[in-house]
């Protein structure tokens, strides 16, 4: 890399694991794994490949081991944004494929579950994103089974994923049904011939190798994942939610070293850090630990059964809504201090920078504030 390509500024050392709670030791065994995501970065098939490896050991949410689950999710994203939103999806839907019991009113049988539940070589996407005129449809095909008609908005990476778990609704006088419209998961090979992927203009800087569009469904068969209003009911909706959060923390968690070693840097050059600077820098200290211990409680709730009823969600907006906010004051005050230089001249900083700006729009912000205010104002609150 030329010297205009870098802002010296920045030196990043090798990638380094985001704890949570677990053991020291037990994070150094990952270095490997987060070197090959490094050596990966901007490569989509590569980066799909380290999904499947991570997928086939990673930990299932709400099984006892939620922290480390997220600290790989973290540790990832702080290597590389884009390839923590790549691992998000494919080790959710796994979770969600764990957590889904055959329903006799959804159709298609058991054996069409397990084989959907069948991970180990595919990779997986989740689209569950809703858009003004565009509208998936599930009908009964008359043999048992369910076929898909229709279209779904912000589906990224489908031209590339094997399948994915997608909502659609469920078209009057389906199986348990309650009347019309009412959605369900289902889950949908994305070769087979009816799929067809829109390949979208994006402008954006960030997350540019992950693009998202727009996917048509002609008759497509489709695997119900547990019944009417499962998916968006269960526990598992909300603790997944909190797994991205872990995903925004982790990218906050690199912009923030390199914030720390463009400080250091200078101060090796004679250069001392001025007391905002400083001040800057124990603000996304106290920021960072704080999220941290926010994501450790949750998890360690998960994992005991406390968070495993409707209290889950109210959870999630909490714990979204807090990491949402820090990583933005992170973001604010780093771009602050350290100028336009490494912006415009750091590519793994300004790469950085684009992805997870983009990345962290999936919070609604106020939207979900809202929410949680309904919910408190109910009572659902600790205090």
């Amino acid at each position: 890399m030329n010297a205009v390509a870098s802002d010296p500024r920045i030196v990043n050392a090798g990638p380094r694991p985001v704890r949570i709670s677990s053991p020291p030791e037990r994070l150094e065994a990952t270095v490997p794994l987060l070197e090959s995501v490094g050596d990966a970065v901007g490569d989509v098939p590569a980066i799909l490949a380290l999904a499947l490896k991570i997928g086939r050991t990673a930990p299932r949410t709400g099984e006892g081991d939620t922290a480390h689950l997220w600290e790989l999710l973290a540790s990832v994203t702080a290597v590389d944004v884009a390839a923590g939103r790549v691992l998000e999806p494919h080790l959710d839907a796994i979770s969600i494929l764990a957590q889904a019991e055959f329903n006799p009113r959804a159709g298609a049988g058991p054996h069409a579950l397990e084989q959907a539940r069948d991970t180990e070589d595919q990779t997986w996407g989740v689209f569950a994103a809703e858009a003004s005129g565009l509208r998936l449809e599930a009908a009964q095909d008359g043999a048992g089974g369910y076929v898909l008609n229709g279209s779904k908005p912000w589906c990224s990476l489908a031209a590339q994923l094997d399948r994915a778990i997608v909502t659609a609704h469920l078209a009057s006088g389906g199986s348990g049904d309650p009347g019309g419209g009412a959605r369900a998961a289902f889950a949908v090979r994305l070769h087979d011939p009816g799929v067809s992927c829109e390949t979208p203009q994006w402008s954006s800087r960030g997350l540019r190798e992950i693009p998202s569009g727009t996917v048509r469904f002609e008759g497509v068969c489709a695997v119900p994942v547990g019944g009417t209003g499962w998916y968006l009911e269960r526990p598992g909706f909300a603790w997944g939610g909190m797994g991205v959060a872990a995903c925004w923390l982790g990218g906050a968690i690199a912009v923030a070293r390199d914030f720390r070693s463009a400080l250091a840097t200078a101060a090796k050059g004679g250069r001392e850090p001025d007391q905002i600077s400083l001040a800057h820098l124990g603000e996304t200290d106290r920021t960072i630990t704080s999220l941290i211990g926010c994501l450790a409680r949750a998890a360690t709730r998960i994992d005991a059964g406390d968070l495993s009823g409707p209290e889950a969600w109210s959870e999630a907006l909490r714990v979204r809504g807090a990491v949402a906010a820090g990583v933005e004051r992170i973001q604010a005050m780093v771009v602050q201090d350290l100028g336009p230089g490494p912006l415009a001249f750091n590519e793994t900083y300004g790469k950085r920078m684009a992805d997870l700006s983009l990345y962290i729009r999936q919070h609604h912000a106020m939207r979900d504030d809202a929410q949680l205010g309904a919910l408190t104002l109910k009572g659902d609150s600790s205090w």
